[in-house]
């Protein structure tokens, strides 16, 4: 039984060692997952359960009160959307100024949490969301108040999510007051990040807000991540102690956001702009380019005053009245009439070189 027990436990610490250093096991582990989904599934049973029954047991007292304090708030939220749509139009606009295709609006889906990672050193977590749904590796994730961490696992139905307070996490940061960038690290408290390597003299306070900057290509650029709580200055070392509070409620929250954000280089945006506005401009150039040049070719004064204004201009319209027939010779009779206002001026005598080149237009009609 003693052996038993030991090989067991040596064929155990063997599967840890080679599941830690090598990805052997990863396909294994994709199969795993699909049998503990209907596990997952069981022990949430209870939970809903318990809701559904609350919800039809719920007081109609409570029920009107909270109708009415959403009413309120939709009302709120309607006049701050309203603000909302005419920035985002006008920051449309300015994005079509400035020949940028960045997305305004990310494309996003709701995940449901399902687990957590045991393990008390790493903050991980489990969403219903895997490779069948889209998700990729290092995918954004965030709920209603900020963000909550980057995809690091794929299974076929589900995904692990490490969260922004693991010791082994960071992301770039920059204070929406005044722009000022640093790195936010996770410290193993679900409570709190620090930020790295800020100067001593930097402008940062109690209360700032730090937004993700989006200089990782990781996360998108603009959500919320933190408030600044303390910020300790030693005249002794050259950098100040930052304290901040996630703003995401990491250890509560159960509904989150993946966001599908521009996976586009740079370069790629800048190429892909580019091509749309030569797109834009040739179709918007297409249909007025047609309605312009009959505009110029009809009048024939235009056409009459060309050879009298140039020597060259006369052999391209001797050509093309000798290809109808030669019954425009009338036509030819009009030129002098056109030309007797500039006969008074000098230029009326380079007008006898167009009989020079006659013949060798009549040369080529032969």
């Amino acid at each position: 039984m003693g052996v038993r027990l030991l090989v067991l436990a040596v064929l155990s610490v063997a599967l840890m060692v080679v599941d830690a250093r090598f990805s052997l096991l990863k396909p294994a582990r994709s199969q795993m997952s699909l049998v503990l989904m209907d596990a997952y599934w069981i022990t949430d049973l209870p939970g809903r359960l318990w809701e559904g029954v609350a919800s039809q047991f719920g007081s109609r007292t409570e029920l009107v009160a909270e109708n009415e304090k959403l009413k309120t708030e939709n009302l709120l939220l309607q006049g701050r959307m309203q603000k909302l749509a005419a920035l985002t139009e006008q920051n449309v606009r300015l994005r079509e100024l400035l020949n940028s295709s960045a997305l305004v609006n990310e494309k996003v889906e709701v995940a449901e949490l399902i687990g957590m990672d045991p393990n008390p050193f790493t903050h991980r977590i489990i969403i219903n969301k895997g490779e069948r749904d889209g998700v990729v590796l290092g995918q954004p994730v965030l709920d209603a108040r900020g963000l909550m961490g980057q995809v690091v696992e794929l299974m076929p139905y589900t995904s692990r999510v490490l969260l922004l307070t693991d010791t082994t996490h960071s992301i770039p940061v920059q204070v929406n007051r005044n722009g000022l960038r640093a790195i936010a690290s996770g410290t193993g408290n679900p409570e709190r990040l620090e930020l790295r390597h800020v100067a001593d003299t930097a402008d940062i306070k109690e209360g700032d807000l730090l937004v993700s900057s989006g200089l990782g290509q990781r996360f998108p650029a603009g959500y919320p991540v933190a408030t600044v709580k303390e910020v300790i200055h030693d005249s002794g070392q050259p950098f100040a102690i930052v304290r901040a509070v996630p703003t995401a409620a990491l250890n509560r929250s159960r509904y989150m956001l993946l966001v599908f954000s521009d996976t586009r280089t740079p370069e790629e945006r800048a190429n892909d702009a580019a091509q749309a506005q030569e797109n834009l401009d040739a179709q918007g150039g297409g249909p007025v380019i047609p309605a312009t040049v009959p505009k110029t070719v009809t009048p024939p004064a235009a056409a009459a005053a060309t050879p009298a204004a140039t020597p060259a201009a006369p052999a391209a319209a001797a050509v093309t009245p000798a290809k109808p027939a030669a019954s425009k010779p009338p036509a030819a009779s009009k030129p002098p009439a056109a030309s007797k206002p500039p006969a008074a001026q000098p230029a009326a005598r380079p007008a006898a070189k167009p009989p020079v080149t006659a013949p060798a237009t009549t040369g080529r009609q032969e």
